[in-house]
């Protein structure tokens, strides 16, 4: 699934799992300016938000087998998101806000759907520019990035009342410069891995799941050596088996790929790929064979086979969807 932010589509792809190779199944006109989506635990409702007025989370009922999507339902958004995700109980939807300097939480109903007479929504104020927001594994603690403020907000989670609450201390500071965008858990719960748009580094913090307290580890560029332009980073995922860690650099089109270390989190460089131009976002196959790559300047997207043993990629197929691809999210094949 590639949201379309200059289309306002959401295209619908298969992949070949015996070749890579993508086909359109669907393109559904969602209208405005379409980009983060986040998937249900059960794979069965995708949220998109639009950016645009008029702002809100749109939910699908997705159908895995025949790569199809319909619409449940639209409900307003307190604000743009830049980006979008649910909670372990599946009851609250989180987004971050990067214009708006704001995270929220809003009560989805009990089909999974945020409804417009459901949605009970709480907002948060952050430092400038949030632009990513995760409960963390186990679903006791919320963290969120700001990229203006350089530092991740960190709140306990009431998974009854969907209320965040601010740790004391509140916020962890980043290094200068580093312009925190997203982040991601591995699957212990004791490492957090956190990519700067302003560095394109990816830096290493370790994470007490009872207590909340970060530590920073380990900071590693993630473009080019011999790049000679500016950074801005984009995304980055680790791959399923937790074994490799992948990130995007949309001004020198590149993946920078890492491997992950089984005892300790922390991560050794194996290479950089070239990709689609400027690479916004990104996801892999939840059986670890494959990448897939959106480029909002190529309006494409590309697969990259990934090797078990060494963590490279190989570009083995591209697809053309609409204007300004950002976002890719994928359902793994399952009957409704």
């Amino acid at each position: 699934f590639v949201s379309c932010a200059d289309s306002g589509e959401l295209h619908v792809l298969h992949l070949s799992a015996a070749t890579g190779q993508l086909r359109t199944e669907q393109v559904l006109p969602l209208g405005g300016q379409l980009m983060p989506m986040a998937l249900s635990s059960d794979s069965k409702r995708l949220y998109v938000a639009r950016r645009s007025d008029p702002l809100a989370v749109i939910t699908l009922e997705v159908d895995g087998i025949a790569g199809r999507a319909k619409v449940l339902a639209e409900a307003p958004l307190p604000a743009s998101m830049a980006h979008l995700s649910v909670d372990e109980t599946g009851r609250w939807l989180l987004a971050a806000s990067y214009g708006d300097d704001m995270v929220s939480v809003q009560a989805m109903d009990t089909d999974g759907a945020v409804r417009p007479e459901t949605a009970d929504t709480h907002t948060y104020a952050t430092a400038r520019h949030a632009h990513c927001v995760l409960t963390t594994p186990g679903n006791h603690f919320v963290l969120a990035v700001s990229l203006g403020g350089g530092q991740l907000h960190r709140y306990r989670l009431n998974a009854s009342t969907g209320a965040l609450v601010p740790t004391d201390p509140a916020v962890f500071v980043m290094p200068p410069g580093t312009g925190p965008r997203h982040l991601c858990f591995n699957t212990r719960g004791d490492r957090v891995y956190v990519l700067g748009e302003l560095d394109a580094v990816v830096h290493v913090l370790s994470f007490d799941r009872d207590r909340g307290e970060l530590s920073l580890l380990q900071s590693l560029p993630t473009m080019p050596s011999d790049f000679e332009g500016g950074a801005w980073g984009a995304d980055l995922h680790l791959s399923p088996d937790g074994r490799w860690l992948y990130t995007s650099e949309r001004n020198s089109h590149t993946l920078a790929g890492f491997a992950v270390g089984a005892s300790d989190g922390l991560l050794t460089p194996v290479g950089h790929w070239p990709t689609q131009q400027q690479p916004r976002g990104f996801a892999i196959t939840d059986d670890g064979r494959y990448l897939v790559s959106a480029g909002q300047a190529s309006h494409r997207v590309g697969v990259h086979a990934i090797s078990p043993a060494t963590g490279a990629l190989t570009l083995v197929g591209e697809c053309a969807v609409g204007q300004n691809p950002n976002w890719v999210t994928i359902v793994p094949l399952h009957q409704n």
